[in-house]
């Protein structure tokens, strides 16, 4: 999908950007990115354990929206499971966090903020964790995975 976004055109660190579907074109910087930023966040991993190749694997099935700068480069991107209403991943380029493209990405999904969306947020990440929580989820729950323990959050609507 080119041109106009069908989530309309916003504003973040002085430019302008769009939200719209994954196209063929924007793989490999998306997968880029998904790779830099957990090399970045996940410091407690073995960085080496990350390929440039696992956004292929981990968002097979799910449905992608991009944030692209006006130049067209990739700022960040969700993807969704949505026969569950999951949020599997929601990264943002490390210039980028903080600057609303993050929150820009949620309201972009499909029914937002209608449905209870659900997903898993490391405990280690507590920068994501307070940025989910500002943006209405609530710990519905704690599990570990290889990655870490990590909260359930659902989705409780818009804070006042």
């Amino acid at each position: 999908m080119g041109g106009v976004s069908e989530f309309g055109t916003c504003h973040a660190d002085g430019g302008d950007y769009v939200v719209e579907a994954l196209a063929d074109a924007d793989r490999r910087a998306v997968a880029r990115l998904y790779y830099e930023v957990r090399v970045a966040t996940m410091t407690w991993l073995d960085p080496s354990t990350f390929g440039e190749n696992d956004f292929a694997l981990h968002s097979a099935g799910e449905e992608v929206l991009v944030a692209k700068s006006d130049d067209g480069s990739v700022l960040g991107f969700v993807s969704v499971w949505r026969a569950d209403e999951f949020i599997h991943m929601l990264y943002v380029r490390q210039s980028s966090q903080g600057s609303g493209v993050g929150a820009r990405l949620l309201q972009a999904l499909p029914g937002w903020p209608g449905r209870r969306y659900r997903l898993k947020c490391l405990v280690r990440n507590t920068r994501a964790s307070a940025f989910y929580a500002r943006h209405g989820f609530r710990v519905t729950g704690h599990g570990v995975s290889d990655e870490g323990e990590y909260e359930e959050m659902t989705f409780a609507g818009p804070r006042n």
